[in-house]
């Protein structure tokens, strides 16, 4: 769900990669490296640039990838049998390193009441070297298409890399304010700042209901900053369409100037 068209990948490619590696974080997020000579073939444009990335099934040795790269991907993805499809999820790009030829992913690991996840967060926990993915890069979201004097980031932890990513992209004049919520105060994690943009964690630490909720009510405590901005919501989406909602009905900010996406909806699991 995205509220504007993205800025398009540059010159896009169905990859095969493997997991070169992958640690735990924090306590709720997982990071697994990935690597291979494909890289080669990806384009990086930092802020929060994100890919589709497939995923094995279990059972499955090789990954069968589509071979377009424009929307026709997905009509060869349905045309496979759903046993030899493997899961497709959208990620982030947390770090890119060129001359290592490594990609860095950053895995949120939701669990439910009876301690299961979802297919990418298993996949995260059990990775292994050599393990095969497929990425198709998709291009970037933060598309700011006017003239602004500063940026607002609001996200949750699913929105942490595009938050990371846009800021160490931000020239270094860059003024803005970023409200992230996290699982826990441990989740944060260290990435170039500019010096004009002040960066709020708001962790849940076990407080109850629905992930985002925190987030959206430090935006409705917070008084904006001067001049003309553009506001960017990543993740939950009560969070970034209440967030949107506040911005433009509330505080008049005009549409034009807010963008939001949203990654995921509380209590309900992807589809495979």
């Amino acid at each position: 769900m995205a509220s504007f068209k993205v800025r398009k990948a540059v010159d896009p490619h169905v990859l095969m990669l493997e997991v070169a590696g992958g640690e735990r974080v924090s306590p709720n997020v997982v990071r697994v490296t990935l690597g291979g000579e494909g890289l080669g073939r990806f384009t990086p444009l930092g802020f929060d640039q994100w890919f589709r990335l497939f995923l094995p099934r279990p059972g499955q040795d090789t990954l069968k990838l589509p071979t377009a790269t424009s929307g026709l991907w997905y009509a060869q993805y349905l045309a496979t049998a759903k046993q030899k499809r493997p899961y497709v999820r959208n990620y982030t790009v947390r770090a890119y390193r060129a001359e290592q030829r490594e990609l860095d992913v950053d895995f949120v690991i939701h669990r439910e009441a009876d301690g299961s996840c979802g297919p990418a967060a298993s996949f995260a926990l059990n990775a292994k070297p050599g393990d095969q993915v497929g990425l198709l890069d998709q291009g970037i979201g933060y598309n700011p298409r006017h003239e602004h004097d500063w940026t607002l980031l609001i996200a949750d932890e699913t929105g942490l890399p595009a938050v990371a990513g846009i800021c160490e992209s931000l020239p270094g004049d860059a003024k803005g304010l970023a409200i992230v919520e996290l699982p826990s105060a441990e989740d944060r994690q260290e990435f170039r700042v500019p010096a004009g943009v002040e960066l709020h964690w708001v962790p849940r630490d076990g407080a109850g209901g629905v992930p985002g909720g925190l987030a959206m009510s430090r935006l409705r405590e917070t008084q904006l900053l001067g001049g003309t901005v553009y506001a960017y919501l990543v993740g939950e989406s009560a969070l970034v369409t209440g967030g949107r909602r506040h911005l433009v009905e509330e505080l008049r900010v005009p549409k034009n100037q807010v963008d939001f996406i949203g990654y995921w909806r509380h209590g309900r699991p992807a589809g495979t």
